[in-house]
C-alpha cells in the first residue's frame, strides 16, 4: 500500500513486467454501489403480483425452485433489470464524458440537447419508416449524431469552450423541442400517444429482444472509451494542459463526443430519453469518491445504482400502475438540478 497525491492506492503485480494502481477509495464506493444496485435488483425482481423471497429469486435465477418462479423472474422481470442496470451505467458514463469536456457539472446530454436530438431521430425514423427497434435505433444515433455536430460547428470559435458549448446545446435542444411537438401533432392519434409514453422514458414493455442489442453497443463504446485511456482526463485539466502532454485536442475531443452521444442514443434507443441520470450521476460519484475531477467507472455505477432504485419505485409507487422511470427521474432530478443552479450561481 502507498500513497499517492494524499490519496492511497493498491499497487497490483500479477506479473513482475505488468502492475496496476488502483485508488482504494473509488474502488471501495464502485463496489458499494454495485452491491445496492445488485440489492434492489433482487428486491425488483421479487417484487410484484406474484411476490417472492431474496432467497427464492436467488434459486430461480440459479435454475432452481419452482417453474412458476423461473418464469417470473427469468423471463418477465430480469430483462427489465438487466436494462435499468446497463442504460443507467451507459447514461452515467455518458454524463461523465460530457462533464469532462465541458468542465461543467451542466454538462449532460439532456442539458446541452443530445438526447433531445436523439428523440427526434427517433420520431422522425417512426413517422417515416417503422417502429423495429433497429429502426428506432438507428434514428436515434443518427438524430444524437447531427445535434452533436451542429452544436459543436455553431459553438466553435478558435476551438470549443465548455460553457458555450452549453449554452449552444441548450438553444438547439429547445428548438428541437418544438420539432419533436409538431411531430407528434402531425403523427396519427395511435403514434402520437405511443411517442408520448415513451418521450417520459420507460422501460415497461421491454423484454430480451433488447437486451442483447443494447449490451452489445454499450459495450462496444465502452472498449472505446477505455482504449483512449487517460485522454478525458487530460482534457478535463484545461485544453493548453492537454496539448503540452501530446495530446490533440480537437480529434480527440470529437471522438469523445461521438462516444458519448453513442451512449445517450443507444439508452434513448431502448428506453426513450430518461432525464437527469447522467446530470447527477457523475457529480454525485465524484462526492463520494472525493476525486479531482470525474471518474467513469464510479458514475456509470452510480447511474446503474439510481436507475435500477428509480425503476424499482416507478413500478412499485402506485401498484399496479406502473409509471415510466423518466417520471420518477424527473420529479428527484429536478430537485437535485435546482440546488446544482443555486450551488453555481453561488461560485
Amino acid at each position: 500500500m502507498s500513497v499517492d497525491f494524499g490519496r492511497r492506492v493498491l499497487v497490483l503485480r500479477p506479473h513482475r513486467k505488468v502492475s496496476a494502481r488502483v485508488s482504494v477509495r473509488p474502488a471501495i464506493v464502485c463496489l458499494l454501489l454495485l452491491l445496492a444496485a445488485l440489492a434492489v435488483a433482487v428486491l425488483a425482481l421479487g417484487t410484484g403480483e406474484f411476490t417472492l423471497s431474496p432467497g427464492e429469486v436467488v434459486r430461480a435465477l440459479s435454475g432452481e425452485g419452482t417453474r412458476a418462479a423461473r418464469l417470473v423472474v427469468v423471463e418477465w422481470r430480469l430483462p427489465r433489470v438487466l436494462l435499468a442496470l446497463v442504460i443507467g451505467a451507459a447514461l452515467g458514463l455518458a454524463g461523465a464524458v460530457f462533464q469532462a469536456l465541458t468542465r461543467n457539472p451542466l454538462g449532460s446530454p439532456d442539458v446541452i440537447g443530445f438526447s433531445t436530438g436523439a428523440y427526434t431521430g427517433v420520431l422522425v425514423a417512426a413517422v417515416f419508416v417503422g417502429n423495429s427497434y433497429y429502426v428506432t435505433a438507428a434514428g436515434a444515433l443518427v438524430g444524437g449524431l447531427a445535434t452533436a455536430i451542429v452544436v459543436y460547428v455553431l459553438a466553435f470559435k478558435r476551438g470549443v469552450q465548455g460553457f458555450r458549448l452549453i449554452i449552444v446545446g441548450i438553444a438547439i435542444s429547445a428548438m428541437l423541442a418544438s420539432a419533436n411537438q409538431w411531430f407528434i401533432i402531425k403523427a396519427d392519434l395511435q403514434a402520437a400517444y405511443a411517442a408520448a409514453i415513451w418521450s417520459q422514458g420507460s422501460l415497461n414493455g421491454l423484454g430480451w429482444s433488447q437486451v442483447v442489442p443494447v449490451a452489445v453497443g454499450v459495450g462496444v463504446l465502452c472498449v472505446a472509451l477505455v482504449a483512449f485511456g487517460p485522454r478525458l482526463s487530460l482534457l478535463e485539466m484545461g485544453e493548453d494542459a492537454a496539448a503540452a502532454l501530446g495530446v490533440r485536442v480537437e480529434p480527440v475531443r470529437l471522438v469523445y463526443l461521438v462516444i458519448g452521444v453513442g451512449l445517450t442514443a443507444v439508452a434513448t434507443a431502448a428506453a426513450g430519453p430518461i432525464a437527469f441520470v447522467a446530470l447527477a450521476a457523475p457529480q454525485l460519484a465524484q462526492r463520494l469518491t472525493r476525486t479531482g475531477g470525474i471518474a467513469l467507472l464510479p458514475s456509470a455505477a452510480m447511474g446503474a445504482f439510481l436507475l435500477m432504485l428509480s425503476d424499482w419505485l416507478a413500478q412499485r409507487a402506485f401498484a399496479p400502475t406502473q409509471l415510466p422511470v423518466g417520471v420518477v427521474t424527473v420529479s428527484v432530478g429536478g430537485i437535485y438540478f435546482v440546488w446544482l443552479l443555486i450551488r453555481q450561481a453561488r461560485r
